[in-house]
């Protein structure tokens, strides 16, 4: 499937949902005219928007829908919550895009399906996965001003910061708590949840200008980088199961998705740290790092291994883990973290190999499912927070474009 029949399928498909092409212009307005031309340059802006608004407009259409059953083959109950994790890494990356595209229809599907939910988390108090659905929240507040978007997430954390939890990282021991499968849950004791939680705690405190919340975020942040992050490797261990486990070669497990969780995490914290904070140096390094790797461990396809420093047990794709390590790239080299010259291949390189896991009709496959470690994939498979990184993706691309940088 050559990438311009992609495109064009992408643009059929939704377009015979929603009334509109998929590849709608910045404004939302239909220009297929145009797209068709694009597709000869998936490098170009309008392409990239084309291909991410199909993205977009496949996923939002199967969640309103409720049809997971042929893409989302386990935890199928799981992808239903909307408040959980599962959906709101979706609602995350189409803020994002919604943002960077001046997209008003994203804008109102999130603000009335937000307004649904009461603008809440979800129950679990500490849970982190509990808490990502606030970022797709604040940024509803940057647009509207409204203060009841943000409310119910500034009462949670105002209770978790007047009573935190001291429970040990340790990932060992079990809990009797409903909720929580095991103790350390209520604290950030895997690496995934550098990208649930510490986003929003930062971004409470710039939209409401109150540093406790900055100030609880980065010791807890610290607190589970010194636990989880190995040093001589430049990447993340999903949690202190696998200190010692290690793949059938004898590599240590460094999974994809998780190392990607952290790395976007890292650089949306950075943009909402003042300019004077005490550890912004701290954060850009440990970003810094993981860039220097990252780019190393990039397969010649593309993308990146499901099991980042064993590719060789894991030869077929993942779109997930990969999307985001392309959003993190290309956020550096947008804003010069990153050097250009050195990593602005890379994040084309990833991009492109990104839009052959784009199937016709705008579902992203090759998406590992729900788990903790690397898995097997399947080119069939998706989920809600494989659309989203890709869409965190998408806006990396034009937020290099933004800034001036030739994409080519």
């Amino acid at each position: 499937m050559t990438f311009k029949a992609i495109l064009m399928g992408a643009a059929i498909s939704v377009s015979a949902v929603f009334g509109m092409a998929a590849c709608s212009a910045p404004d939302g307005n239909s220009d297929s005219a145009n797209v068709q031309a694009s597709a000869q340059d998936m490098l170009s802006r309008q392409t990239v928007i084309a291909v991410t608004n199909g993205v977009a407009d496949w996923q939002m259409t199967r969640m309103e829908l409720e049809d997971f059953t042929p893409y989302v083959p386990s935890f199928q109950d799981r992808s239903t919550e909307k408040r959980g994790w599962i959906q709101g890494a979706y609602f995350k990356g189409l803020a994002d895009w919604a943002g960077r595209t001046d997209n008003a229809r994203y804008f109102k599907f999130l603000k009335d399906f937000a307004k649904g939910q009461g603008y809440r988390l979800e129950d679990r108090l500490y849970h982190a996965d509990d808490h990502v659905v606030g970022q797709y929240y604040m940024a509803l507040y940057d647009r509207y001003e409204d203060p009841a978007m943000i409310k119910p997430t500034q009462e949670t954390f105002d209770k978790i910061i007047a009573d935190p939890s001291d429970v040990s990282l340790d990932f060992g021991p079990k809990s009797t708590e409903p909720g929580y499968s095991h103790e350390c849950l209520k604290r950030w004791c895997w690496a995934d949840a550098l990208f649930m939680a510490p986003p929003v705690l930062t971004k409470l405190s710039k939209i409401t200008g109150d540093p406790k919340y900055l100030d609880f975020s980065d010791a807890e942040f610290w607190t589970t980088v010194d636990y989880l992050f190995d040093e001589d490797a430049g990447l993340f261990l999903r949690d202190s199961r696998f200190f010692d486990r290690r793949e059938d070669n004898g590599k240590k497990i460094y999974w994809s998705r998780g190392n990607g969780w952290v790395f976007t995490g890292i650089a949306d914290v950075i943009d909402d740290l003042p300019a004077d904070y005490p550890s912004r140096e701290r954060y850009i390094d440990l970003y810094k790092t993981m860039a220097a790797k990252l780019i190393t461990l990039q397969r010649d396809d593309g993308l990146w291994a499901v099991s980042l420093d064993a590719g060789e047990l894991y030869p077929v794709k993942e779109s997930s883990g990969s999307a985001f390590f392309v959003a993190g790239l290309a956020w550096g080299v947008a804003n010069g973290t990153l050097d250009k010259e050195t990593y602005l291949p890379h994040v084309v390189k990833g991009w492109t190999a990104l839009n052959d896991t784009v199937k016709p009709d705008g579902m992203v496959g090759w998406v590992q499912q729900v788990g903790y470690a690397p898995d097997k994939v399947s080119a069939d498979e998706t989920q809600f927070y494989g659309a989203g990184a890709f869409l965190l993706a998408g806006e990396g691309m034009l937020r290099m474009m933004d800034a001036g940088i030739e994409v080519k």
